[in-house]
């Protein structure tokens, strides 16, 4: 029981020192409010005394009142600062966008001068591919009304009133030139399948320069010329290849069988192949032949070199074409297609 009553003592003697403590705070607490509130409501006189002979101006506050004026005046200020401040960044930012904006429209001012450039182009190739059709006899009307049924020919490419809403004209132009692209390659397909099967018969015809690799120059044309030699008028019956100087290979310009390897005092050594469809073809002056007579060549297979034999003034390549007894102009056969 003593030791039950000592306990409770101790409490008791705890429990009124905080009390005592609480009440202690709280009226400390309580007279530095009251101090504060009797400093805040001082009485202060402001007098503002000009340099003239003017009246004095004075009137009362109190310090909680200029303390509030003070803090609102920091605050305004502060305020007038920031908004300042993000003012001038915003100029910043809106002139960084009016130069990006510039130069974007410079940009777009290019890209329709391109796409301007580009129609210009598409206008020359429908052209030229409706000629190129026509020639070959591919009907191209079909190709061509596939693509203006979907609204991606040239003549509605052209047509600027019907534009997608919401799309610029040189989007909707270039939507529609790839549309009609894409209708052309069908035509163009037929274009190089005709060729292919039309290589054969490049290959039997005389076409290329007889001279590899398209080297020299023609150094006498077809018909009516002065004989080098002895200065009188006369029908050259070929064309004169040169190239300053002897060896250079000499092809054949068509697949055929050579039928004629000889000399003559004229012409020197010279070669005739016959070729299909009555076409024969004679190379003259040879310094050297690789071929014999019965043999078939191909074209662009070498047949003998540049010389200098015969009757002739420098070493060159006459080369003459026939159909059947008849003599031809060789520049309408070595014009269809250059040697490679």
């Amino acid at each position: 029981m003593a030791r039950t009553r000592r306990y409770k003592k101790i409490e008791k003697n705890l429990v009124s020192r905080v009390t005592a403590a609480v009440k202690n705070w709280f009226s400390k607490t309580g007279a530095l409010f009251v101090k504060f509130l009797k400093i805040c409501d001082s009485k202060l006189t402001i007098m503002i005394v000009p340099h003239s002979q003017s009246k004095v101006v004075n009137f009362q506050t109190n310090v909680f009142a200029l303390c509030l004026g003070i803090v609102l005046i920091v605050g305004i200020i502060s305020s007038f600062v920031y908004f300042n401040r993000q003012v001038a960044g915003s100029n910043a930012e809106i002139t960084r966008l009016i130069n990006e904006n510039r130069q974007t429209l410079a940009s777009l001012d290019e890209l329709r001068d391109e796409n301007n450039n580009l129609l210009q182009t598409a206008k020359r190739f429908q052209s030229s591919l409706s000629q190129s059709l026509s020639l070959l006899g591919i009907n191209s009307s079909s190709s061509v009304s596939k693509a203006s049924m979907n609204d991606s020919d040239l003549s509605s490419l052209f047509d600027t009133q019907s534009q997608v809403t919401g799309s610029t004209k040189e989007a909707t132009d270039i939507r529609q030139f790839n549309s009609y692209l894409e209708s052309a390659v069908q035509p163009i397909e037929q274009i190089g399948k005709m060729l292919e099967s039309q290589e054969t018969l490049f290959t039997d015809i005389p076409n290329i320069w007889p001279v590899r690799g398209g080297i020299g120059h023609i150094s006498m044309p077809f018909g009516q010329n002065v004989h080098p030699i002895t200065g009188q008028w006369y029908i050259h019956k070929g064309l004169d290849f040169s190239t300053w100087r002897s060896g250079d290979p000499i092809v054949a310009t068509a697949n055929g069988q050579v039928v004629t390897v000889g000399f003559d005092f004229s012409f020197g050594n010279y070669v005739i192949i016959k070729h299909k469809h009555g076409i024969y073809t004679r190379y003259c002056h040879m310094q050297t032949v690789r071929v014999k007579k019965g043999e078939f060549v191909s074209q662009r297979q070498t047949i003998g070199t540049i010389g200098n034999t015969g009757i002739t003034t420098g070493p060159h390549l006459h080369y003459e074409v026939h159909i059947g007894s008849d003599v031809v102009d060789p520049a309408k056969y070595v014009n269809v297609k250059l040697s490679k």
